[in-house]
């Protein structure tokens, strides 16, 4: 019988690999709670509408990327595609946005049907954050301060670049559409086949595109920043000169859109040149009229999402996995027979109350001498701390250091972790 294999484009995180994962999640929490931002958690599973009314119907990811089915009670269904749409459900559902202003964030799994490759999969995960209420771009500005803060700590400061654009009111953007597609239309048969198809479904993807000739063709295209209306064109210019102010590097980007049809004024992307063509590791921008359009009360809102395989990836790809990422063991715990079994975990036990936050692995399983520190030694401990009769019977225990060529010695059992806290501090 053939062995059952994972999804095609939906990945196994292996024991190896979570510290990494664990050390970027965890950097998040802590910038994410400085800022004063809350954690919410919605389900993977929405109804389908949900997406279709605020992602949009003739996006990519509505037409051919979402994940559908029709339940038992024949209601349609879908894996989540991205957040932001089901954090919106979820405040208006509870009441979270009644006369007041809210700031959230939230992790997990996504899920888009499309074609695997490096640093994009069918089930990927990403950090959201959204913050509703509040208008100006005051707080556009604190989410790319505080992106800018996560980097410096992942130490990844002079590996991201911040694009910004304004994309205007609706209005505009409809005046804006009109003109670039009479514009592109004279050369449709030039535009490569993504920019053919979305000439008559969301023409404004156009301007992302990465085919020579059609960047070539859109040189001399309408402009969208000519289009914009005043409020948005003030909004932008007050958004620039608080990054100014904040020492926050950026670049204007005219061509950058987002590829959902909520988002208006301020959009954004934090790229790297580290990781070729997928090399977007945080986007965002506002979307003032998202909560209206889902039946809610008219809410400005703003907010990001990155993906975690990307950060993952491009910390692995410029060796920046700090020391404290891994999972290795700090002590590895051996008995020596099986009157030393009990002894040796309690001692164990003793040691992580002692030493709090090392990890101290008991040996399991007995075993002579040599095969218990192979094993001691294939976890990656600094130190072997052996029990045996002869130990038992002095109340001391054998400390083997793994990593040198230092000697092993005897420690009264009383004294071990003292010498142990000072032995892992160096």
């Amino acid at each position: 019988m053939a062995k059952i294999q994972a999804v095609r484009g939906m990945n196994d995180i292996l024991p190896e690999q979570t510290p990494l994962w664990q050390f970027v999640e965890a950097t998040a929490r802590k910038v994410l709670r400085q800022y004063g931002y809350q954690e919410i958690r919605m389900p993977v599973v929405e109804q389908t509408d949900l997406f279709k009314r605020s992602i949009g119907e003739v996006t990519d990811i509505v037409e051919k990327e979402m994940y559908t089915f029709d339940d038992r009670n024949g209601d349609s269904l879908t894996l989540r595609p991205e957040g932001t749409a089901g954090c919106v459900r979820a405040a208006e559902q509870h009441g979270l946005l009644f006369n007041q202003t809210r700031r959230m964030w939230y992790t997990g799994p996504m899920f888009r049907h499309e074609r695997p490759q490096k640093g994009r999969y069918r089930q990927f995960h990403q950090i959201g954050v959204e913050c509703f209420g509040i208008p100006g771009p005051d707080v556009d500005a604190e989410l790319l301060i505080l992106t800018a803060r996560l980097w410096r700590e992942l130490g990844l400061g002079t590996h991201a670049r911040l694009e910004i654009n304004s994309i205007g009111s609706s209005s505009a953007r409809k005046e804006f559409r009109n003109a670039l597609v009479d514009y592109l239309a004279q050369f449709k048969t030039q535009l490569d086949d993504d920019s053919q198809r979305r000439l008559e479904s969301n023409p404004l993807r156009i301007l992302d595109s990465k085919d020579p000739g059609t960047r070539t063709l859109l040189s001399d295209a309408p402009r969208l920043e000519d289009y914009l209306d005043a409020e948005s064109r003030e909004h932008f210019d007050r958004l620039k000169a608080l990054l100014d102010a904040a020492g926050i590097d950026y670049t204007v980007n005219p061509s950058l859109v987002r590829g959902l049809d909520y988002y208006g004024k301020t959009v954004f992307e934090w790229v790297t040149d580290s990781l070729g063509a997928q090399g977007t590791i945080c986007a965002g921008g506002r979307y003032d009229g998202l909560v209206e359009q889902l039946g809610g009360k008219p809410t400005c809102a703003v907010g990001f999402a990155m993906g975690l395989e990307r950060l993952i990836l491009l910390l692995d790809t410029l060796g920046l996995t700090p020391e404290d990422a891994n999972s290795n063991a700090d002590i590895y715990v051996t008995a020596m027979g099986e009157s030393a079994e009990a002894p040796a975990m309690a001692l164990a036990e003793h040691l992580r109350n002692e030493l709090e936050g090392r990890v101290v692995v008991s040996h399991c399983g007995g075993g002579s001498f040599k095969s218990q520190m192979k094993k001691a030694d294939k976890s990656g401990a600094r130190y072997a701390i052996i029990l045996g009769n002869n130990e038992l019977e002095h109340a001391t225990a054998g400390l083997k250091p793994l990593r040198s060529d230092e000697d092993q010695v005897s420690v009264a059992q009383k004294d071990l972790a003292m010498v142990l806290a000072k032995a892992l501090a160096t």
